[in-house]
């Protein structure tokens, strides 16, 4: 059994080890990000990819079937538990902010479990405004012959690379001006399983999305 101690040390070492890149924006890649057995148990989930139409390059267009690890979801699954527990505890507040140069004090942490299917795409954006810091962690490999891995920008026209989508790899950036990415439509074969985690403002309006909607980090 996992434990939100082992969990948030066992982060603690891959961000430690974490490759930073400057262009086109400061960014880190990351692997080994989450204990092997915790990856299986959030993919084991009892989580159905949502039947959807077209996103219209936006995941706020269907917000009703979001999936977030919200205080009723960690009552019911130790793993969404275990990792909110981690990522909001002192330990990994404080190294996220001296690793990455950010203040997180006073945000709320919010965890998304995105299951993305064949026909989904999102366009250029910045992720500016309400977010201090986003991380993604990407839960499968991709599809042989395909890259699923986040798209990003130089400009909303022009296109810098994609990370690599590999089990247990992610990336980070702090929000800012010019940190677009997004997702060319391109195609999935399978589900895109991946983790959005965000520190966001206090005024979150959706309070159901957070983990701790009465606490926020110090």
């Amino acid at each position: 059994m996992l434990d939100a101690t082992a969990t948030a040390a066992h982060f603690l070492g891959s961000l430690a080890q974490a490759q930073e890149e400057q262009s086109p924006y400061r960014h880190w890649l990351l692997d080994n990000m989450l204990p092997s057995r915790m990856v299986d148990d959030i993919v084991a989930l009892p989580v159905a990819p949502p039947a959807i139409e077209d996103t219209q390059g936006r995941r706020e267009t269907h917000n009703s079937t979001r999936w977030f690890f919200g205080t009723e979801q960690q009552q019911q699954f130790p793993v969404c538990a275990d990792l909110a527990a981690a990522l909001q505890s002192h330990e990994v507040v404080a190294a996220l902010e001296q690793n990455c140069a950010v203040n997180l004090k006073g945000s709320s942490l919010r965890i998304e479990y995105c299951l993305d299917t064949d026909g989904f795409w999102l366009e250029p954006h910045t992720d500016i405004g309400a977010k201090f810091f986003t991380m993604l962690i990407y839960l499968t490999d991709s599809a042989p012959g395909e890259n699923w891995g986040t798209d990003i920008f130089a400009s909303p026209a022009e296109h810098a690379g994609a990370a690599p989508f590999l089990r247990n790899h992610g990336l980070i950036f702090i929000p800012g001006g010019n940190t677009w990415h997004g997702f060319v439509k391109r195609k999935i074969t399978g589900i895109r399983r991946s983790l959005i985690v965000n520190y966001v403002t206090k005024d979150w309006r959706s309070r159901h999305e957070l983990a701790f909607p009465e606490t926020p980090v110090s």
